[in-house]
């Protein structure tokens, strides 16, 4: 039955349970929440949620969580990646604090101190985020497909200069560049990359 019932009577079922909800005993609350779970297939503290909920509208719509990035945030963290060479959010959240306040020398960013603080705090996740649409627009609206190379990205660990321990020199880091576009079909040009990591 729970299958069959739509969001439309599950938001009637509340509103119509909701005072005799609110108003009852504890037991006659536990026998409404039985009756509820029955009905729409919810979850004990799911349907609780719903009952305490105006009308139920708590149930059906989504969290919203409050923006805590604003534009000023966001155009701050494209000039960052900008200025990186467009790197990945794990390997820019590493080069922020270096790069923020040769940014803030020259002019490029002016922060308050509280927009500072949030990009200096910024996580790697958020920053892929933020850069989403950015990506595609600079990509000329190509968005790579999940897949094999999400799979290779996890399981490869990518390495920020924070992460080498001081190699001596003549420790290299060596990168295939395939410059095929968005096909691997035909012929095309392949960049061999070796960087010293000492010297770079």
């Amino acid at each position: 039955m729970a299958d069959r019932i739509s969001m439309g009577a599950r938001r009637e079922v509340v509103a119509a349970v909701a005072e005799r909800y609110r108003s009852g005993t504890r037991g006659e609350k536990g026998r409404i929440l039985d009756e509820l779970c029955a009905v729409t297939g919810w979850h004990r503290k799911h349907a609780v949620r719903a009952l305490r909920g105006v009308g139920g509208k708590a149930a059906d719509q989504p969290r919203q969580r409050a923006c805590r990035y604003g534009a000023t945030i966001k155009d701050a963290v494209i000039a960052l990646w900008e200025a990186s060479d467009r790197v990945c959010g794990k390997r820019l959240v590493a080069m922020i604090p270096a790069l923020l306040p040769a940014l803030e020398t020259h002019g490029r960013l002016r922060l308050d101190s509280q927009g500072r603080a949030l990009v200096l705090g910024v996580s790697a996740a958020t920053i892929d985020r933020l850069l989403v649409a950015t990506k595609v627009a600079a990509s000329g609206g190509w968005r790579r497909r999940v897949g094999f190379y999400s799979a290779v990205r996890r399981e490869v660990p990518i390495r920020t200069f924070n992460d080498w321990k001081d190699p001596a020199p003549g420790f290299c880091e060596i990168d295939m560049v395939a410059h095929g576009g968005t096909s691997v079909a035909g012929s095309f040009i392949q960049t061999l990359t070796m960087v010293d990591v000492a010297t770079g």
